[in-house]
C-alpha cells in the first residue's frame, strides 16, 4: 500500500513507524480486512495453479495482514495498556476469522494439489516445493477438509482459544503487577546485594517513594524475574523468602484473574479441535507438523535424559541438605522450595569460591554486545553497527542494529529491547519477526527486502549512572534470542514462506538459539566482552576457571526441571482428560512423582503462569527445548572437535553453520539441514556430555 496512507498500521510496507501509532489506530484494521477478503475473493475466481499466480499473490495478501497485525502483537508484549488491550481484543474476533477463511479457502487448497501434481512441480526447488507441501497439510489442519457444520464449529473453537490465550497472557501480567513486597528495616534486608537494593529503590521510586535509596530504603520487590530471582538466592530471611516463593506460584489464581478456568476451557477446546480434524488427542495434532514423529518418540528421547539425570538430581538435593546442615540451619532436614534457590547459591559460592553478583561488573551490557557481535564477524563473517535514530522505536532504550556481510552490504537490521518494564512488558525473552527476507518478481515489479528482527530481553535495567549489569544467566539468555536472530537475519533463502524462520518445524527452531549458548564458555568470547565496567580490566582467569567448573553444578536439577515441564505438557494435551475426574493439578503430582525431587506444594499453580504452553507457541510442544537441545549441543561437539583455538578451523566450520543451519531457513527439513552441516545424524552424547552428566 501507498506510504501516504494516514493510518500508520496500514502502511503495509517498511519499517513501523512506532513514534506515530495509537491504540486507537487498531481499529482501520477492519478496512484491510475488508480490502483482502475482496483480493482473496478475486484470487480463488482467476488463480493459476502455479507459483506466479497462486504462490506469489497469496505472499502479498498474508504479508500486509501480517505487517499490521504483527505490529500490534508485538506492543502488546513490550508497550502493553488498557487502551492498547481493549481495541487488540475488539480486533482479534475479526482477526482469527480471516484466517479462519484464508486457511479453509477449498480453491486455494485445490490450487495447492494441482500446482503439486502439476507440470511446474518439476522445475520448483526444494524451497518451494516445501512451502506447497506445507500449504497443503496446513490447510488440512485448518479445517478445510470438514463438513460445513463441523467447520463451523472448528472455527468457532479457534476464535474462543485465541480470546482465551491472550485473557490468560493478560491474567499474568495483571497479577505479577499486582503483587509487591516493601522492605523497610536493615533486618529485612540482609543478604541482599548491592545490585537488588538498588533495583529495589528504584521500584519503589516508581511507586512513589520519592525519597528511596538503595542505602535507606525503603526497597520494593517485585514479582519481576531480575527482582524476584535475586530475592530468593540471596535473602536471609527465610520467612520472606516463602512470602515472595508462594506469591510466585499462585499468581493469577485470584479474583478475575484467575487463570484455572481458562486452563480447563484451553484443554478441552485443544482437545475438540484435534479430534474434529481426526487426531486422538491435540499432542498428536501438534506433532503432525513438527521434527519428532511421534508421542512415542518425543517420550523416548525424554525418559533417556530423565534416567541420566534422576540420580543426579537426587544427590544435588542432597547435598544442599548437607552442606545447609554444615552451616547449623534449622531447616536443614526439611528444605523447601524457597530454601533450594538460596542454598544452591550458597553452596555454589563454597564449591565455587565465587557467587553471580561478583560477576556482574564485568558484563555490562554495552561490552557484551561488543563481544558478541565480534563473535559473530568471528564465525559467521558479518558486521554488527549501531544505527540508532535511524528506526522509529517504541520506547526510549530500545537500540536499532544493521548487519553487514563480507562485503559491506546492508543484509539485515534488529531491535534490541533489553530491560524489564514489568508494568508494560510481558516477561521473558523472546525473538519475533518485523520483516522478512523476500526477493521475487511481482508483475514488472522487482521485491527486494531484507529481513529486520526484534530481540526482546527482560535483564536488568540500569540504575543511577551504571550501565545495565548483567548476571552471567542474562548474558546465555541474550547470546540464546541472538541465534533465533541469527536464522532471521542471515538467511538466503528468497521465498517469503521459508526464509529465516518460517516454515522451519517447531522443535528445531531452538537449534540456532541454544548453539550460541555454548559460546558464552569460549575462551575468546568471554574474554573479549568481560571487562570491569569501572576500570576496564578483564575478567581475572581464576572466574574463567570457576565458570567452566561450575557449568554443570546442579545440572541434574536443571535438566529434570525441563523434562518436568515437557512430560506435563505432553500429559495435559495427550492423556488427560478434561471432562474426566482427574484434576491438572493431580497430574502435575502424577509427573512431578517421576521427575522432581522435591514434590510440589499443595497451592503450587505455576500452571496459572505457564504461558508458554497456554498462551504461546508451546502447547504439546516444550520438549521442542530438549529436543532441539540435543541437535545443538552435537553441532557445537563439531568445533570441539576441531580444537577451539584453531581459528582457521573455528571460522571454516563457523561459515558451514551460516550456509547450513542459518541460512537454509525452512527451505529443507531439519534432519536433512543437520546432516549438511555435522555429516551425519545427531546424538544425544554430547548433550548428557556438556551436562556433567555423562563421561567426557
Amino acid at each position: 500500500m501507498p506510504s501516504t496512507v494516514a493510518n500508520p498500521l496500514l502502511r503495509g510496507e517498511g519499517l513501523p513507524p512506532f513514534d506515530q501509532i495509537q491504540p486507537q489506530d487498531v481499529a482501520a484494521i477492519a478496512d484491510l480486512l475488508q480490502d483482502l477478503e475482496a483480493e482473496l475473493s478475486q484470487l480463488e475466481q482467476s488463480l493459476e495453479p502455479t507459483w506466479e499466480g497462486l504462490v506469489v499473490p497469496l505472499d502479498q495478501i498474508g504479508e500486509r495482514l501480517r505487517w499490521s497485525w504483527g505490529i500490534v502483537g508485538h506492543l502488546m508484549g513490550v508497550r502493553n495498556s488498557d487502551e492498547l488491550r481493549e481495541a487488540y481484543q475488539a480486533m482479534q474476533p475479526a482477526i482469527v476469522a480471516f484466517y479462519s477463511r484464508f486457511g479453509q479457502s477449498r480453491p486455494i487448497y485445490e490450487g495447492f494439489k494441482a500446482l503439486r501434481d502439476g507440470d511446474q512441480w518439476s522445475q520448483l526447488d526444494a524451497g518451494q516445493k516445501r512451502i506447497v507441501e506445507s500449504a497443503i497439510r496446513e490447510a488440512e489442519l485448518a479445517g478445510v477438509g470438514l463438513p460445513p457444520k463441523q467447520q463451523e464449529r472448528f472455527n468457532a473453537i479457534q476464535m474462543e482459544l485465541a480470546r482465551l490465550s491472550t485473557e490468560f497472557s493478560n491474567h499474568v501480567l495483571d497479577a505479577t503487577k499486582a503483587f509487591s513486597l516493601t522492605l523497610t528495616t536493615p533486618e529485612e534486608i540482609v543478604g541482599l546485594p548491592e545490585s537488588l537494593l538498588a533495583l529495589a529503590a528504584q521500584a519503589a521510586q516508581a511507586a512513589g517513594e520519592t525519597n528511596a535509596t538503595p542505602e535507606a530504603g525503603p526497597w520494593r520487590i517485585t514479582l519481576d524475574f531480575p527482582s524476584f530471582g535475586p530475592f530468593l538466592k540471596y535473602s536471609e530471611r527465610r520467612d520472606l523468602r516463602e512470602q515472595v516463593y508462594r506469591a510466585y506460584i499462585r499468581r493469577a489464581t485470584e479474583g478475575e484473574l484467575d487463570n484455572r478456568p481458562l486452563i480447563q476451557q484451553i484443554l478441552e477446546l485443544r482437545r475438540q479441535k484435534a479430534q474434529l480434524l481426526g487426531f486422538n488427542t491435540y499432542a498428536e495434532l501438534s506433532l503432525a507438523s513438527k521434527m519428532a514423529p511421534s508421542v512415542e518418540a518425543v517420550e523416548g528421547l525424554l525418559e533417556e535424559l530423565r534416567v541420566a539425570s534422576w540420580d543426579a538430581a537426587i544427590a544435588d538435593l542432597e547435598a544442599l541438605k548437607a552442606f545447609a546442615q554444615e552451616q547449623g540451619a534449622p531447616e536443614a532436614d526439611d528444605l523447601k522450595q524457597w530454601d533450594i534457590s538460596f542454598w544452591s547459591e550458597r553452596l555454589r559460592e563454597a564449591k565455587f569460591a565465587f557467587n553471580a553478583e561478583e560477576l556482574r561488573p564485568y558484563f555490562p551490557l554495552p561490552r557484551v554486545l561488543e563481544g558478541l557481535f565480534g563473535l559473530c564477524q568471528r564465525l559467521f563473517g558479518i558486521q554488527i553497527e549501531a544505527a540508532d535514530g535511524q528506526a522509529p522505536i517504541w520506547q526510549s532504550d530500545v537500540r536499532y542494529f544493521q548487519v553487514k556481510n563480507e562485503q559491506g552490504e546492508a543484509i539485515a537490521a534488529f531491535y534490541l529491547d533489553p530491560y524489564s518494564r514489568p508494568a508494560e512488558k510481558r516477561s521473558g525473552a523472546w525473538m519475533d519477526d518485523c520483516l522478512g527476507r523476500a526477493r521475487f518478481q511481482l508483475g514488472d515489479r522487482t521485491i527486494s527486502r531484507n529481513p529486520v528482527a526484534y530481540l526482546i530481553c527482560n535483564q536488568t535495567p540500569p540504575v543511577g549512572d551504571q550501565p545495565s549489569l548483567m548476571t552471567f544467566a542474562e548474558v546465555e539468555t541474550l547470546f540464546h534470542e541472538f541465534g533465533h536472530g541469527l536464522q532471521h537475519m542471515l538467511t538466503t533463502v528468497d521465498h517469503p514462506g521459508c526464509s529465516g524462520i518460517n516454515n522451519v518445524e517447531w522443535d528445531a527452531v531452538e537449534l540456532p538459539s541454544q548453539f550460541m549458548e555454548n559460546w558464552c564458555y569460549d575462551r575468546a568470547t568471554l574474554f573479549g566482552m568481560a571487562r570491569h565496567w569501572q576500570t576496564g580490566e578483564p575478567l581475572p582467569e581464576a572466574y574463567y576457571e570457576k565458570l567452566l567448573a561450575a557449568r554443570t553444578f546442579m545440572a541434574g536439577s536443571g535438566m529434570l526441571r525441563q523434562i518436568n515441564f515437557s512430560l506435563l505438557d505432553l500429559e495435559l494435551h495427550h492423556r488427560f482428560d478434561p471432562q474426566g475426574t482427574e484434576t491438572v493439578e493431580a497430574v502435575r503430582d502424577r509427573i512431578a512423582a517421576k521427575t522432581s525431587v522435591l514434590q510440589p506444594l499443595p497451592d503450587d499453580a505455576f500452571l496459572c503462569s505457564f504461558g508458554h504452553i497456554f498462551a504461546g507457541g508451546y502447547a504439546a510442544g516444550y520438549y521442542s527445548y530438549k529436543w532441539a537441545e540435543v541437535l545443538s549441543a552435537d553441532a557445537f561437539s563439531a568445533f570441539e572437535e576441531v580444537d577451539l583455538s584453531n581459528e582457521t578451523a573455528v571460522q571454516t566450520l563457523g561459515r558451514r553453520f551460516r550456509d547450513t543451519v542459518l541460512a537454509q531457513g525452512g527451505s529443507q527439513h531439519p534432519l536433512t539441514v543437520f546432516v549438511d552441516f555435522r555429516g551425519r545424524e545427531p546424538a544425544t552424547e554430547p548433550l548428557l556430555r556438556h551436562s556433567g552428566l555423562q563421561a567426557a
